[in-house]
């Protein structure tokens, strides 16, 4: 978007149709939160994206009763977002309805799925995926009881919803990219730390606020209830104050929108971890799952020394079987800083210099484009460290049988 003045970037107090044509014809798509149309500015001509949403008691109203019904009939929705409530139609009085119910189950005090979309999640589920992937990783013993949540999480994802309605950006977010949900925002979530940053917040009504407020309570208990959304006075106010809500005005500002599409890209597509620095913990301390079976891989030599025994003209066994595994943790856990292709070739170097007689490693070779020093092509570093361990397990079984 173009600079312009302070005064212009405030909150205005006219109408947008005022400076803006709107084309209320043409879609552009879905967006962050719903439907994104054309818009012309008037004095410049210059197109953007906009997104309106509409503060009305009976589009509250329709987003609360749908979750209602659902409640009523047991069934926790587990996937509530903008991007699931959608408009029946075009026009501007249009129902609006909940979709998309692939993450929906009956709530039998059985839900231990950490099923979510990681803005909206709920403590709970975010407690349960914490659980579940310490036991699966041995960390802690498999529970006789499992840990469970229910089906007031929908209630806190309606608490996020509300909020991004009304300002135009997430309560719990974090600055740092993550293939997960960063250790920041996950903390925020699980304490229900969040503002109303004034700048946004100053024009939207304290009832407004005060529902934010008791969805978002961190104890399922202390949360609203679907019946206490219903009975808010916010949903039951005969008409919407004349205000203009933040949101729309954010929306608008392309970097905005560019930066939470890619917030919610990076999140919900599993991209590749943030390029921080790590500092990597010695081997023989890890409690990575996937160092502790890298490890269990092959046999451990004496001592836990590896002899590379030149003088008899035979290469022990465990070097090789070390050099290989050395291609798998460059593959699945590139160390941060360095030039990744660079080192996957160093390190495949090493192996193939100790594992020359091995045919799969060399057919293997052959077929990701191998020149004998490096890789000429781009390669699948995941399918290579499922070949490479086929190639450990087949060269100990070799072993083992000599």
């Amino acid at each position: 978007m173009s600079e312009e003045s302070d005064m212009e970037k405030a909150i205005k107090e006219t109408s947008i149709l005022e400076e803006y044509n709107i084309n209320w014809t043409q879609k552009l798509g879905a967006g962050i939160s719903g439907p994104v149309r054309v818009c012309v500015k008037k004095s410049t001509q210059e197109r953007f994206a906009l997104k309106i949403l509409f503060d009305r008691p009976k589009a509250r109203n329709e987003i609360a009763l749908a979750l209602q019904h659902c409640h009523l009939l047991n069934i926790a929705h587990r996937d509530l977002k903008p991007e699931n409530l959608l408009f029946k139609d075009n026009s501007l009085d249009a129902p609006v309805k909940l979709c998309d119910f692939g993450f929906a189950k009956i709530d039998q005090g059985d839900l231990m799925t950490p099923q979510f979309t990681p803005y909206y999640v709920a403590p709970q589920v975010l407690e349960a995926q914490r659980r579940h992937q310490k036991e699966k990783s041995g960390i802690i013993p498999t529970s006789p009881t499992p840990y469970t949540y229910n089906k007031s999480c929908d209630l806190w994802s309606l608490g996020v919803i509300i909020y991004v309605m009304l300002c135009g950006y997430p309560p719990f977010y974090s600055k740092h990219h993550s293939r997960t949900i960063p250790k920041d925002m996950r903390r925020k979530i699980m304490t229900g730390s969040f503002e109303f940053p004034e700048e946004e917040w100053s024009q939207i009504s304290e009832m407004a606020k005060d529902v934010v407020r008791k969805l978002l309570k961190v104890k399922p208990e202390e949360r609203l209830t679907i019946e206490g959304v219903l009975d808010h006075p916010w949903l039951n106010s005969t008409e919407a104050l004349d205000n203009v809500l933040p949101s729309a005005q954010l929306m608008m500002d392309k970097a905005v929108v560019a930066g939470i599409q890619q917030a919610h890209a990076e999140q919900l597509a599993n991209m590749r971890i943030q390029d921080l620095k790590v500092s990597l913990k010695p081997l023989h301390s890890v409690n990575n799952p996937i160092l502790r079976k890298r490890k269990l891989l092959g046999t451990k030599p004496k001592d836990c020394v590896y002899i590379h025994d030149r003088e008899n003209g035979a290469e022990d066994s465990n070097v090789a079987l070390e050099k290989l595994r050395d291609v798998i943790a460059q593959c699945i856990l590139p160390q941060a800083g360095e030039n990744e292709d660079e080192k996957l070739n160093e390190v495949m170097q090493e192996a193939w210099k100790y594992n020359r007689e091995c045919k799969l490693l060399r057919d293997t070779l052959q077929s990701f484009s191998w020149n004998g020093r490096g890789f000429t092509d781009k390669v699948d570093r995941l399918k290579l460290a499922e070949i490479v361990k086929q190639v450990i397990e087949e060269q100990t079984m070799s072993h083992e049988s000599q």
